[in-house]
C-alpha cells in the first residue's frame, strides 16, 4: 500500500506521516526541507527564487513518488500532485514568469506520463491533514524556523492565508486516488489518545479501500 499525506505547512503533517509509517511498518519518504538550500533564499527574495525552488521541489518530488510507487509499502510527506498548486500559486503572485510556467507544465505534463507507464499507477489513499488558519500560524511560530517567521511581514502571512485558502479547492479537485481529511486541530497530534483516533480513522478508510 502507497499512502500520501498532504496538507499546508505547519498543519503537522511531517508528524502524522511518521505516525502513519511507524503504526503500518512502512517506509517514511519526507519532503526536502531541511537539505533543501533554495528554499530560505526563497521566502528574502520569491521572485528571483519562484521558479528555482519549484523545479528544485519537482525533481525532488518526482524521484520520491516513482520510489514510493514501486516500493509499493510505504507513506510520503507531501508529493508530487501537491505540486502544481504551489507553481501556479507562484506564477498567479508574479514570482514564475508565463514562460517559465510553460516549461513547468510541459515538465511535469512528462513526468506524469512516465508515472502512467508504471505497474501501479497511483497511491492507494490521500490523506489531507486539515487546521484552521489560527491554528496554522501558532504551529509555524511554535516549531521555530527562522525563514518561516511572519511576524512583522504582512506579504508572508498573506502568503501563507493565501495557500490555506487554496489548500481547500485543492482537496476538493483532488482526483488521482481515493482520499480522506484529517482534522489535525481538532485532533492534537502532540495527545497520545488523538494519535490513535487518527491512526483507526485512516484504517477504517484503508478497509473501505480494500
Amino acid at each position: 500500500m502507497v499512502i500520501i499525506t498532504a496538507g499546508m505547512i505547519g498543519v503537522g503533517k511531517t508528524t502524522l506521516t511518521e505516525l502513519v509509517a511507524k503504526h503500518f511498518g512502512t517506509q517514511a519518504f519526507f519532503e526536502p526541507v531541511g537539505d533543501n538550500p533554495v528554499l530560505p533564499l526563497y521566502y528574502k527574495d520569491p521572485k528571483q527564487y519562484g521558479f528555482l525552488l519549484q523545479i528544485f521541489f519537482l525533481n525532488r518530488r518526482f524521484s520520491m513518488i516513482k520510489k514510493a510507487l514501486a516500493d509499493n509499502n510505504n507513506v510520503l510527506d507531501r508529493s508530487i500532485y501537491e505540486d502544481e498548486l504551489f507553481t501556479e500559486e507562484n506564477h498567479k503572485d508574479g514570482n514564475i514568469s508565463d514562460m517559465e510556467m510553460d516549461v513547468y507544465h510541459d515538465l511535469i505534463t512528462r513526468m506524469m506520463s512516465e508515472l502512467d507507464e508504471l505497474p501501479k499507477k497511483a497511491p492507494d489513499l490521500m490523506v489531507y491533514a486539515d487546521a484552521d488558519f489560527d491554528t496554522i500560524l501558532h504551529r509555524i511560530k511554535k516549531r521555530g524556523r527562522d525563514y518561516e517567521q511572519f511576524e512583522d511581514n504582512d506579504e508572508l502571512y498573506n502568503y501563507y492565508h493565501k495557500m490555506w485558502e487554496a489548500y481547500q479547492g485543492w482537496y476538493e479537485s483532488y482526483d488521482k486516488s481515493p482520499k480522506m481529511r484529517v482534522d489535525l486541530q481538532k485532533y492534537d497530534l502532540e495527545d497520545p489518545k488523538n494519535q490513535e483516533i487518527v491512526l483507526k480513522q485512516i484504517e477504517d478508510e484503508l478497509k473501505k479501500i480494500r
